[in-house]
């Protein structure tokens, strides 16, 4: 279990390099288009709750609301500060991390049970990566279509808590 929780890490924690890494070179001029700066939002709260033990419990940290359940796809109220979603996603990058460090033979066979998804923990967080990397590559065509510009490809992360 060990080398598969350094493994799924390694893995998860390199999407997430790559999703900072497009946010951050994202110029300001671009930043308030909706295409971007949603999408961006988007990625990190669905990477929030997809990473909770509890979803029916969730809530996102302040300033950030629920909106992203509103069935009419309600966008916030306003437009979110990169430096707002960075905080968010250092906040979901140690939520990551300690959700796989926490992974056993039992932690791993918890379902995530929601009314469209029941899976077990380790799918869930195969399921989360995949819609992270899913959105990076949207962000960087985004990227590379108005700007000229797309965030770096990360093999592996290294960072650790």
């Amino acid at each position: 279990m060990e080398e598969i929780k350094e493994i799924l890490w390694r893995q998860f924690g390199a999407v997430i390099d790559m999703l900072e890494s497009s946010i951050l070179v994202c110029p300001e001029s671009f930043w308030d288009k909706k295409d971007f700066w949603y999408s961006a939002y988007h990625t990190i709260f669905w990477l929030d709750y997809y990473s909770s033990v509890k979803p029916d419990e969730f809530s996102p940290p302040q300033p950030f609301s629920l909106s992203e359940f509103d069935p009419k796809g309600i966008l916030p109220e306003r437009i979110y500060l990169k430096e707002e979603l960075l905080e968010y996603l250092e906040h979901c990058r140690k939520k990551v991390f300690f959700l796989i460090e926490g992974l056993n033979e039992e932690t791993s066979k918890e379902r995530f049970i929601t009314k469209k998804k029941n899976y077990n923990r380790i799918e869930m967080i195969l399921y989360n990566m995949r819609h992270v990397q899913h959105h990076v590559g949207q962000l960087n065509l985004l990227l590379r279509q108005n700007v000229d510009t797309a965030g770096k490809w990360v093999s592996q992360t290294n960072k650790k808590y």
